[in-house]
Order: C-alpha cells, then structure tokens, then sequence
C-alpha cells in the first residue's frame, strides 16, 4: 500500500511535534489539524449536509456498525454510497463498529473468526468478520476506513488487554489482505487505517505499533483512550504512542473532543480527531465559547442581549442572541438543538484553524496558552 502518496507534511512547528499535513484521498484534500463531526446513522443530529459545509467540516465520521443495521448496505449500494444517500460531497472516514459491537449490542461472542452480536435495535443476530467489514466499507463507499478491533472495558488487565491485541492483530492482518483485494482495480482507491489498541500499556501499544506498520496500513486510529482513564494515564500513553510511531502518515485520535484535550493532543502530534461532544452538549444546552463553556438555560441569559461568543463567525452568532437561544432550548424548541450544534462545531473548527495558524508561525505552544487562559476563565 501507498503509503507517502497520500500524506504531505506541509510544516512541523518549533516545538518538532505539531504538525500540518495535507491528505489527498479520491481527489478529495484534507488538512490537518482536522476535527470531524460525527454522522452516526448517516446525520450530524439536527443539520444538514448545507449546515455541515458552511460551517467548515472538511470530513465526517459515520459508523459501519450503525449503516448496517439502518438503512442497510443495499440501500446505500442503490445511491452510490453514503455520500450521495446524504449529499455530503465531501471526505467520509468510517469507524469499523468494533466498539458499538462491544458497547450496544445485547449478547456478543468473540470468536478467532469474528464476532457474533445480537442487534440493538431488535435483538436479530448477526456477525461481523474483518472481511465482512471491508466489504460492507466498500458498500458505504467511505473514503478511509478502519479495520474490525476488539475492544476491552476500562480499565483492563493486562492479560486482557494483551489477548484482545493479539486477535486485533490478526483481524489487522485479514482486513489489509481483503482490503488490497478488493480495490486492487480501483481507480480511485480509500485509504485503510490502522486501529492500535492496547490500553494503557506501553509494551502493547508499541508492539500494536510495529505490526501495524510492518503491514503497510496508510494512516494510524489510536483507539482505547478517552475511555475512562485518569488524563494523566491518557496523556501519558499518548506521548508515548507519538515518541514510536511512524511519521509519515496520519495519525487519528478516535472519540476526542474536549477543545484542551485536542489542543494538548495536537501539541504532542496528533492530526485528526472525531466526537459527538459538540452536538450532544448542544442538545443539553451547552454552548463552547472562546472564553469557556455557557449553559444556556441558566436565568441569567433570559435577558441576555449578547451574542454566544463574539469571537465566533458563524451562522447562530452572526444572527441570534443568547436571550433567543435560551428562550427555544427552555422551550423545548428544536431550533434550539440545531442552532448550538452550529456553533459548537464550527467553535472546534475554529480551533483547528487556529493550531495551522500557529503551526505557520512556529508559535503552537504560545497559542495553546493564550487559549488556556480564555478558556479556562468561566
């Protein structure tokens, strides 16, 4: 596999970690620092795909597991894929569904072969190999992919951490065979990454590490953090991660969305990030701003005349004042859930645009203070 074809490093920051990458991937570009909004059932909850340009995104995640069960492949095969089925036109990367295997369905069975799992939704039995995943990847027409994982409660034992990497090790191993198989003939191929488990435990993480290059997948989705341990643990297992991978390909941190804990990865190397944080606290009234977070139903923005975050530049800031929005979420009103999810996304994408700014200018760390210290002020 094409490895460096895909990947430009465009400038490493003084600090010799943070990073911009350009990735070219089926005459689509992406630039890194990249946050991704996260389109489980083939929908960012409350936008539309015209919300979800104008607001920035570069790239969406959406869910194997999830398109399986609902709307099912043929329906997507009938569009094209899931970017038609939306019309999204831009990049779509696609989680394998290992982890909702893991934490939704009902009865599952970890097998050598694959897993077994009863649906979610109506108890139907089903079962995902590495193979089966791929092809149902292909299906979703996704434009990255990641491979079938097996994922471990926090915090594990060693001993189950180290079996749960030996068989993703080996679903690596089948998913990259089928994975160059099946689009050996494409003109216009995805791109595969890798999913490193292995908890909290360096030797794992390395050993994940090295197979996995050994393997020549295109781009690496640290999985099993963010999970449940302490910051330090997570922010510890990290920089030791970054120290040992390779870096001439992506690096993806998988369900990170906390606007310091993206800053603080990117400070360490990370390029790409994926979180429903921005539009579940959306839904729960809570608006991420320049100078910390506000909950929008508290009293004392009834009469709030002011706008969400006057640093902020998009659609809800420019036109509605935390008076109105507070008054639609007390409400019930659903307006309010779209208008919040709005700027919360384009509030993390604003970040990201403010790491390349910094990166050009060889000041990351001076930023993320200069960030620290507005945000942390509420």
């Amino acid at each position: 596999m094409e490895n460096k074809s895909w990947t430009r490093i465009i400038k490493t920051d003084k600090n010799q970690r943070s990073r911009i990458a350009e990735l070219s991937v089926r005459n689509k570009k992406i630039v890194t620092p990249l946050f991704m909004p996260v389109a489980t059932q083939g929908s960012v909850k409350a936008l539309s795909s015209d919300d979800l340009i104008n607001v920035g995104t570069q790239c969406l995640l959406s869910n194997t597991y999830h398109l399986y069960l609902r709307p099912g492949l043929d329906v997507l095969k009938k569009f094209g894929g899931l970017g038609n089925f939306m019309r999204y036109p831009k990049a779509i990367l696609t989680d394998s569904g290992g982890f909702q295997v893991y934490s939704l369905s009902r009865l599952r069975k970890i097998t050598e072969q694959g897993v077994h799992f009863s649906s979610h939704i109506d108890g139907s039995s089903h079962f995902f190999t590495p193979e089966k995943v791929i092809d149902y990847e292909s299906a979703i027409n996704s434009d990255i992919w990641t491979h079938l994982d097996v994922c471990v409660k926090n915090p594990p034992q060693y001993s189950e951490a180290k079996e749960a990497l030996r068989k993703t090790k080996l679903w690596a191993k089948r998913s990259i065979d089928h994975f160059k198989k099946i689009t050996q003939e494409a003109e216009e191929k995805p791109k595969l990454m890798a999913i490193i488990q292995g908890s909290i435990f360096k030797d794992l993480r390395k050993e994940a590490i090295e197979y996995a290059t050994e393997l020549g997948f295109d781009g690496f989705a640290l999985g099993g953090l963010s999970v449940g341990e302490s910051k330090k643990e997570m922010f510890e297992t990290l920089d030791y991660i970054m120290e040992n991978i390779p870096k001439d390909r992506p690096v993806y941190f998988m369900g990170l969305g906390d606007p310091v804990d993206i800053w603080m990865a990117t400070k360490l190397g990370v390029d790409m990030y994926d979180c429903v944080l921005p539009t579940r606290n959306a839904r729960n009234g809570q608006a991420l701003t320049t100078y910390g977070k506000v909950y929008i139903k508290n009293a004392q923005y009834k009469n709030d005349d002011t706008v969400l975050d006057n640093e902020c530049d998009c659609y809800t800031c420019k036109n509605y004042s935390r008076s109105y929005i507070s008054h639609l979420y007390k409400s019930g009103e659903l307006l309010s859930h779209r208008l919040l999810s709005i700027h919360n996304i384009r509030f993390l994408l604003k970040q990201t645009d403010m790491m390349k700014k910094a990166i050009n200018e060889d000041r990351f760390d001076e930023s993320f203070n200069e960030f620290l210290n507005k945000y942390n002020q509420k």
